[in-house]
């Protein structure tokens, strides 16, 4: 049976230079189109080094995507996933023409709705019921088409008390969830996705993922699904491109594919540390100097942490605001997503001053497995200041039942609770 492929790309790379100016200098153009005119090859392909956002390049050019190939046929859910910087929203922003590949092609049949950004494609002064024409018509739709669609819009997104205010005043979940509905019920053949649902809380998720899969399976239209939850991942996506340094890393069946990830990472950067605040992780609110889960039952704190073990999770920061008194939190999350809580609250932190805090995570309470630090800092009133995903990555091991015949406890928490017996 012949293949009914709907987006083909060939061969994309994508390159950008670092430091001030972005894409080159007017020299750099004049160069290119000189080569060009001549029939000759543009001379910055030569140019360049893959990005590995890990080590110090020598290039001021670097490749976020480099020779990409793959498929994707009509009615599929296609995931990708990847480290922070392996090029995921790069290729998204390609495919959905916000910006141009360096070399390669993309051929796809039908229209492209895209949810790359909170808020991208909207306009602050319009209202939401404006704004709701306003990305049918850019999708290509018709008055008309899109008025037929208007009510089951407002329902699903949930802001009928708001439709007809201005989405400048929309909270990001509101805005998230006025984009996905349009995306989604303005009926593009192709839906790309980023990260964005993350925005939305545990009750607009679920029902996202649900309309997702009816999109696929109910109504034969393709998803694009990009996301660092492994487990809606897996749930949602019929294949999976794994991507590492700007190349894909591996394709196929979701559950394979998620597995050789996750094991081909290594999940030991439970320590991070910098010398001078211009290097530290962070942006012009808060800067990172330090952060790391230590070991508080051993003499060493980077000893192997077991499930006996008493943890921390300790920072040294620097305040760049102009006030002293924020919000500072964490979730603690598997590999694959989960959430298995979440931890913060209001700290006063000196003006430009190191300031050391530390969170204690009780002994036999986690369970054998790999987790990850989503830390965030926020005023006072939950303005955002920063915040990081993928802060730390560390992984608690049950050594006595790894000696011994026995498996893994059941469940993502382990706690040693009291037991009593009467007779």
């Amino acid at each position: 049976m012949k293949k009914d492929i709907i987006l083909k790309v060939e061969n994309i790379s994508k390159q950008y230079r670092l430091g001030s100016v972005g894409t080159g200098t007017l020299a750099h153009d004049i160069n290119r189109w000189w080569h060009e005119i001549r029939g000759k090859e543009n001379p910055y392909l030569k140019l360049g080094e893959i990005n590995d956002r890990s080590t110090e390049g020598t290039s001021d050019y670097v490749w976020a995507l480099q020779n990409i190939n793959f498929e994707v046929e009509r009615g599929e859910v296609l995931g990708i996933i990847g480290k922070n910087g392996a090029g995921k929203s790069t290729l998204l922003k390609i495919l959905s023409k916000v910006t141009a590949p360096t070399t390669g092609i993309i051929r796809y049949k039908g229209r492209i709705a895209s949810l790359l950004e909170v808020g991208t494609g909207f306009h602050g002064e319009m209202t939401g019921r404006e704004n709701i024409f306003l990305n049918g018509a850019i999708l290509g739709m018709t008055k008309k088409e899109i008025a037929s669609k208007l009510d089951e819009i407002i329902e699903f997104s949930g802001c009928q008390r708001y439709i007809d205010t201005p989405v400048k005043r929309y909270s990001s979940g509101m805005t998230v969830r006025l984009a996905f509905a349009v995306a989604a019920f303005l009926e593009p053949e192709i839906l790309i996705i980023d990260e964005v649902l993350a925005v939305g809380d545990a009750e607009f998720q679920k029902k996202a993922i649900g309309k997702m899969q009816d999109i696929s399976r109910g109504e034969g239209r393709t998803v694009l699904f990009v996301s660092h939850n492994m487990a809606a991942v897996e749930t949602l996506c019929t294949r999976v491109i794994s991507m590492k340094n700007g190349s894909i890393d591996g394709v196929g069946d979701p559950t394979k594919i998620i597995s050789d990830y996750l094991q081909s990472n290594s999940f030991s950067e439970r320590l991070i540390s910098f010398d001078s605040i211009d290097i530290a992780k962070g942006n012009e609110n808060i800067k990172i100097m330090y952060a790391a889960i230590e070991n508080v039952s051993s003499e060493n704190a980077t000893d192997v942490i077991d499930v006996t073990s008493e943890i921390d999770f300790r920072l040294k920061i620097i305040n760049q605001t102009n006030q002293s008194k924020i919000s500072i939190g964490y979730d603690l999350l598997t590999i694959k997503g989960d959430v298995i809580f979440g931890s913060g609250g209001k700290f006063e932190c000196s003006i430009n001053q190191i300031t050391d805090i530390s969170c204690r995570i009780p002994s036999n309470f986690l369970n054998d497995d790999v987790y990850q630090i989503y830390c965030y800092f926020h005023t006072n009133e939950m303005k955002e200041l920063f915040s990081d995903e993928e802060l730390l990555t560390f992984e608690v091991k049950d050594v006595k039942r790894e000696s011994g015949y026995l498996g893994k406890v059941n469940g993502m928490l382990r706690p040693s609770l009291p037991w009593t017996i009467k007779q």
